[in-house]
């Protein structure tokens, strides 16, 4: 073999499969006979569609490197494709690249950055540190009493801290000194079920507040340009936080049944969450400051349309200029900077274009029509709908280690079938409760950031985590199926 070959065959065989896969499944559709209701450009989104699916499910590449791909891809396919309402005329790789930056001046977007420097600010001052230690600081000494306090900590941050991954990474740590403090075993089943609690804690709570995650925020992306209205902050809460508040104590009941405490009491707990305490010293000016400027947010966002028109973008984006005013404030950019995950940044502008594109050059549309035509969802009513979907988006999320981009991939495809759906239900109220499914990253780690950042304290192995998410995912499910016929049902939504 020469060695030309060699170097050839050395570079293909240090070459990702899975973006090898993901290039063959992109080329497979784009050579596929063109279906005479869908336009070329659609095809080719699709085609873009799958490439991503693919890369995203066996992480190829980074999603920050899958970002750009698809940037480019977009820029050159759709470019060079007829336009949907001239097909004599092509878009033009100055307009098809305008296309794949659309996500990047969406509200959402600059949303879900602002959501991002709060959760810096809060790593900054250590007022995210402060609220947990004091939440524990109240709770009795008794493991399951740790236990709840652990989940406490998770809801009220879910209110402050925009972010699931930046909770968990604020958590983590609090929760090991206090093993460490404790004198438990970080093999032990308290201390795995600590972390595990901390890892689908926050994923339920994902589902109870709107601001919590990335991906609630890319949804509402979405309902604007699709469904042309969307939910409220503190209409998702009254939705979604009774599901998110019984599904804690589930939580709690089925790690304490799997996972059983081997000592009732831990003696000193209380002594020793208040030594950490006192070692942060008295509440400084920047916490107080950031407490009010928290709070008052949360009074915008949860009052929108009630006592104000402000979005919460417009709210958040105010609370910021406050945060880092000279003296009032309570950090500077450098201060920040570099505590922002800016790959989340690109990601999520992504996924948003990619969503709009779907829709603009009818892709979106064909594939929820195709997906009615052959389905029979149209017979099975709101209920089917929503258990049938509801249970695809479980299944589906096996594959995904993101949320955020199984929001973008599938979730414009659903509202089409929605909208192409017949029949009289809400078709805004089903879009939020399949956002809520969307968050069931319980039974794998890799299913979401938060679980791989509780997995790498080494508590808990894969195994331990799934059996507690397969119980958690099965009657989160039939839950939501009753909420469906009952309280959802109460409020309209479905």
């Amino acid at each position: 073999m020469s060695e030309t070959s060699t170097s050839r065959f050395s570079l293909l065989r240090g070459f990702p499969p899975g973006l090898l896969v993901g290039v063959l499944a992109l080329i497979g559709v784009l050579l596929l006979p063109l279906p005479a209701d869908l336009p070329v450009a659609g095809q080719r989104v699709l085609a873009i569609l799958v490439f991503a699916v693919v890369v995203w499910i066996t992480e190829a590449v980074s999603y920050e490197a899958s970002a750009i791909m698809i940037t480019a891809l977009l820029a050159f396919l759709v470019g060079t494709a007829p336009t949907v309402a001239n097909p004599e005329v092509v878009y033009g790789s100055s307009a098809a690249i305008g296309m794949a930056l659309t996500g990047f001046s969406s509200p959402a977007l600059a949303l879900v950055a602002g959501a991002l420097f709060i959760a810096a600010a809060m790593t900054h001052t250590g007022l995210d540190r402060r609220i947990a230690l004091f939440t524990l600081s109240r709770v009795g000494t008794s493991t399951r009493h740790v236990l709840g306090g652990t989940l406490v900590v998770i809801v009220l941050l879910s209110l402050v801290v925009p972010s699931a991954t930046a909770r968990a990474a604020c958590v983590v740590p609090i929760m090991l000194g206090i093993i460490a403090a404790f004198g438990i075993d970080r093999r032990s089943n308290i201390a795995a079920g600590m972390m595990i609690i901390v890892a689908q804690g926050t994923s339920i709570w994902n589902i109870g507040i709107q601001t919590a995650a990335a991906q609630n925020l890319l949804l509402v992306v979405f309902m604007d340009k699709l469904l042309g209205t969307r939910v409220s902050w503190i209409d998702w809460l009254i939705a979604g936080a009774p599901w998110a508040l019984l599904m804690s104590f589930v939580l709690l009941f089925v790690v304490l049944r799997l996972l059983p405490p081997e000592t009732e009491r831990i003696a000193g707990g209380r002594e020793a969450v208040a030594r950490e305490l006192a070692a942060l010293g008295p509440m400084t000016g920047p916490q107080k400051r950031l407490l009010a400027v928290s709070v008052g947010l949360l009074l915008c966002w949860a009052s929108e349309g009630k006592l104000h028109g402000f979005d919460t973008t417009s709210t958040t984006y105010a609370g910021l200029v406050i945060l880092m005013l000279p003296r009032l404030g309570v950090m500077t950019w450098k201060d920040v900077q570099a505590r922002i995950p800016w790959g989340t940044v690109i990601v999520f502008g992504v996924g948003i274009s990619l969503g709009t594109v779907l829709l603009s050059t009818q892709a979106g549309q064909w594939l929820g029509a195709q997906v009615v035509a052959h389905t029979g969802l149209g017979s099975v009513g709101p209920l089917g709908i929503f258990a049938i979907l509801g249970a695809f988006l479980i299944v589906i999320h096996l594959g995904f280690a993101s949320a955020t981009a199984l929001t973008s991939a599938l979730l414009p495809i659903l509202i089409a079938v929605l909208l192409n759906l017949p029949g009289d239900f809400n078709r805004l109220g089903m879009t939020m409760l399949l956002g809520f499914v969307v968050s069931y990253g319980f039974i794998l780690p890799i299913n979401a950031p938060q679980n791989m950042v509780c997995l790498g304290t080494e508590t808990f192995n894969a195994r331990q985590f799934a059996r507690v998410g397969l119980l958690i995912t099965v009657i989160g499910y039939l839950s939501m199926l009753v909420f469906a016929t009952t309280w959802w049902r109460w409020l309209g939504w479905i």
